[in-house]
């Protein structure tokens, strides 16, 4: 892989494993396995290791978690909460176990716990009163619940008198008991039935797990709703600044010892081999507990030693997980269909006999691609082994060969698109077909307008896919410079038909007033939006968003832009030839650039900015910088006076970095890294006197 290559997987990886961590962390709404994502994760570790210069300033490998919720305080953790590092075999725990033994010098003994599936928590109290309860957030900045944490009857608000610190954090996860769960949902089904819902209705209404249930409800904002959802906590690491004991297996002890609701299913071993005893007995054990878990934590129990290990970026050297598999079913595989994505790439869907799979009904799983079905080996009417990753997202992992009939036919990869029956195309290297009719079929067109009004490109909210798809289908717009067109009288009462997936149905709705005035608003307001999102949003193959700021700082307009030959693009730092080939490609369709025409006319901007333009010096030229912490003005302030005097931003600490612009409240890792490194660390007053 070479450099332009490798910049083009980060910047897929970094947008993809952003998304996944808003799904899981902020939205409770995983769409991926733990073992997926993990892998995802890893890839982005290797490549930004390989090349550091590439990484992005928010690059998730430097985080631990998602964004922050808007709905309560923020608080900022005193003690990072950081996550642990994923392992799946035995193999795996060995090579840790010779990480840990190497560093220290000696054979540790392990502390194992369950992996309790539910929604970590941070609990600070003074003079044995619960001052604080937070979310882990991003890790280093949570949500306060602690009106809604007060409603678990487990979690003490007041410590009975006892040798403890005087402040103090302790941390655990809440979770549901499964009993407790489908009782909710046997109330809620009669609720249902009452209505006079159908049974599929029902079913997709009701509660999908215990862990997301638990996460939706500690995020409510009415604390008497929350105590209606009686949520359950363990409590397994206690924080101070002066340790109450000398192992993690003696502060468990205090910590029952002070009131905490401490599992009694941990236990201390002497090696590695009694910690696959204990993984391996609750493996068998699971189902029998009262809550899910996932796995089992490993974590070296003299805090000394755990001190001498130390941390990585994200993760303690001193503790691990290992994770279970996930949850698998067996059930008949009825027939494949194909979706086609808005840059033409077509995904194979497993349409399956519906069959109960980790508390919900699972109907389609996704094949990825053609490669898979080979791999699979896919037949008519196979029984198929489905696994839902994450407990949330169904893939098909094996075909059970027994059950296979007599006289079935391999099935073959589509050679058609679905829906415009043009001829696929596979390109060298690239594991996708695609449907080259990029101006002719239908779900393109529609992908294209829904990326167009996306919340990170124009940011048109008050439009969604379905309507879209309506508008589309009645022939009102057919790209996105319609929208700019529309008219009130136009959308008024204008009916048209939607598909549901779930139910796999379709059904009529009709835009009202409201719906009409705040549509039209979405779409004037957009018009502010700056040149290089409307870049970004015009849907040009590998121009993401790093690369139109590139391209629209460099350029200037998009007149330039479409005027630039591929050896003009392709010079710009970090472009090369494959994006520099697509957007001359687009910008020599004649089709795209009437579109571009007709935003211009409509009032978008696409010409950058005068300020934004101008590179005020070149003082910082060849220099790179990694900003952290709280400054008198915003870190996008002063990472915009960096690239506008010749200077680079950076997002993480290596040893190419020449300084760290330090706030006040910057990370202690990021600090501890760069005195290391001797790195050149400054403060917002030394930067300024260095642009004069």
């Amino acid at each position: 892989m070479n450099e332009l290559e490798a910049k083009i997987r980060i910047d897929e990886l970094t947008a993809l494993v952003n998304k996944h961590n808003y799904n899981y962390y902020i939205l409770s709404q995983p769409t991926i396995s733990d073992f997926d994502f993990d892998y995802l994760l890893k890839e982005l570790e290797k490549l930004e290791k390989q090349y550091p210069h590439l990484a992005h300033p928010d690059s998730p490998t430097q985080k631990v978690g998602g964004d922050i919720t808007k709905e309560f305080n923020q608080v900022r953790h005193k003690y990072p909460m950081l996550s642990l590092g994923n392992t799946y075999t035995e193999q795996e725990l060995i090579d840790f176990d010779e990480r840990v033994r190497k560093g220290l010098g000696q054979a540790p003994e392990y502390v194992c716990e369950l992996k309790f599936d539910g929604l970590a928590i941070s609990l600070t109290y003074e003079d044995g009163k619960l001052l604080r309860a937070v979310t882990r957030g991003d890790g280093v900045v949570g949500d306060d619940v602690t009106t809604n944490i007060k409603t678990i009857k487990t979690i003490p608000h007041r410590l009975k008198p006892g040798n403890y610190p005087q402040i103090f954090e302790i941390r655990g996860e809440v979770f549901m008991h499964r009993k407790t769960f489908d009782k909710l949902n046997d109330v809620l089904k009669k609720e249902l039935e009452l209505k006079g819902l159908d049974e599929e209705e029902i079913r997709e209404r009701l509660y999908k797990n215990p862990r997301n249930f638990a996460s939706g409800t500690l995020k409510m904002q009415d604390s008497k709703e929350v105590a209606k959802r009686p949520l359950d906590c363990f409590l397994y690491f206690i924080y101070t600044d002066k340790p109450v004991a000398d192992s993690h297996f003696e502060s468990l002890k205090k910590a029952s010892e002070w009131g905490f609701q401490v599992s009694d299913h941990h236990q201390l071993c002497r090696d590695i081999h009694e910690v696959m005893q204990f993984i391996k007995r609750y493996e068998a054990a699971r189902a029998d507990l009262s809550y899910e878990i996932d796995g089992v934590v490993i974590k070296v129990n003299n805090f000394a030693h755990q001190q001498e290990l130390g941390f990585t970026a994200k993760n303690p050297r001193w503790a691990i997980s290992y994770k279970y598999k996930a949850q698998s079913a067996i059930t008949r595989l009825e027939k494949i269909t194909y979706q086609v994505g808005r840059t033409g790439a077509i995904t194979p869907v497993a349409n399956l006999a519906p069959v109960q799979l980790a508390g919900t009904t699972v109907k389609r799983a996704s094949l990825y691609n053609a490669d898979e079905i080979e791999r699979l080996d896919l037949h008519e009417g196979d029984w198929v082994f489905v696994e839902k990753g994450g407990e949330i997202i169904p893939k098909v992992t094996g075909v059970n060969l027994e059950k296979r009939l007599p006289n079935a036919h391999k099935i073959n990869y589509a050679t058609r698109c679905p829906v415009c029956q043009t001829v696929l195309i596979r390109k060298d290297a690239e594991a996708v077909h695609y449907c080259p009719n990029e101006t002719g079929c239908a779900p393109q067109l529609i992908g294209r307008i829904e990326h167009f009004i996306g919340r990170r490109a124009m940011n048109i909210d008050s439009l969604g896919g379905e309507t879209i798809a309506g508008l589309f289908n009645k022939g009102i717009i057919q790209n996105y410079a319609d929208l700019y067109e529309l008219s009130a009288e136009q959308l008024l009462g204008l009916e048209f038909e939607t598909y549901n997936n779930k139910k796999d149905q379709w059904s009529k709705r009709s835009l009202q007033q409201k719906s009409v005035e705040n549509i039209l608003k979405g779409i004037q307001d957009s018009k502010q939006v700056p040149f290089e999102r409307v870049l970004f949003a015009l849907g040009i193959r590998m121009v993401g968003e790093t690369v139109a700021k590139k391209l629209a700082k460099h350029f200037g307009n998009i007149e330039a832009i479409a005027k630039a030959t591929k050896d003009d693009i392709a010079a710009i730092y970090e472009i090369g030839d494959k994006i520099a080939d697509n957007v001359v490609a687009f910008f020599g369709n004649a089709e795209n650039l009437e579109i571009c025409l007709r935003l211009k006319s409509s009032g978008l901007n696409i010409e950058v900015e005068h300020d934004q333009l101008v590179q005020r010096s070149d003082k910082l030229q060849g220099k790179s910088f990694c900003v952290s912490g709280v400054f008198s003005m915003s870190r996008d302030e002063l990472k915009a006076l960096i690239e506008a005097n010749g200077g680079r931003n950076v997002g993480s600490i290596s040893k190419s970095l020449n300084y760290l612009l330090a706030g006040d409240k910057m990370g202690p890792e990021k600090l501890k890294k760069a005195t290391d490194l001797n790195i050149p660390i400054i403060s917002e007053e030394d930067f300024l006197l260095m642009l004069g």
